[in-house]
């Protein structure tokens, strides 16, 4: 029996790739003078930011970090909430499952980038970047939220678009959902548990 549904937030509840694409490569280039490809930075989705500039070999992580947080805000314009997701989440926020994230957004970046979008209510508990030592793909996040909301994690279903998610929750002993809406490919994800074609499809689980 399903008592949990977790959810990501990048790229699964919210279309976030572009603006943080474009203010990684806005402050890359203004902090090193290189002009780098949003192709060559896709890797930075569904991971810390900081773990980012790290394997981009930025040497002031902190402030790096703090001017692009604050690019990513003038991109704004950019992020909507994928289609019929509000309404997905109403409707099982009125069901009996149990609703929560596990984000790679610091406290902060939930605060300022997904608060706004007025959802934040409809999930019990959220585990943010800011919550734990170790990120996606480790477990401890998605077992943090677990243990918050009492529920073992067979019982639950993490829904992700990204590898990384579906590593946190085979780790955890979690169902995976790829959320394709923002994942765009199956590859690599052979042994999700389920594919969500579309935000109605996690009515069905």
């Amino acid at each position: 029996m399903v008592k949990a549904i977790i959810f990501d937030v990048d790229g699964t509840i919210l279309d976030t790739e572009q603006a943080i694409l474009q203010s990684l490569q806005r402050t890359l280039l203004e902090e090193t003078d290189q002009q780098y490809s949003l192709e060559d930075l896709r890797f930075a989705l569904g991971i810390p930011g900081k773990d980012t500039l790290m394997r981009l070999n930025i040497d002031n992580i902190d402030e790096v970090h703090r001017k692009w947080s604050a690019a990513v805000l003038d991109f704004s314009h950019e992020v909507t909430v994928f289609e019929n997701l509000e309404e997905v989440i109403q409707q099982l926020a009125a069901k009996s499952p149990l609703l929560g994230i596990v984000t790679s957004k610091t406290a902060e970046e939930v605060t300022d980038e997904f608060d706004p979008f007025g959802l934040s209510h409809y999930f019990k508990h959220i585990v943010s970047a800011s919550d734990t030592e170790k990120h996606k793909p480790h477990p401890e996040p998605l077992l943090k939220c677990l243990d918050a909301l009492q529920v073992a994690p067979e019982d639950a279903i993490y829904i992700g678009d990204s590898i990384y998610d579906f590593q946190c929750a085979k780790q955890a002993g979690a169902k995976f959902a790829l959320a394709l809406w923002g994942a765009k490919t199956t590859n690599g994800f052979e042994e999700a548990d389920y594919v969500l074609y579309e935000a109605q499809d996690i009515l069905s689980l």
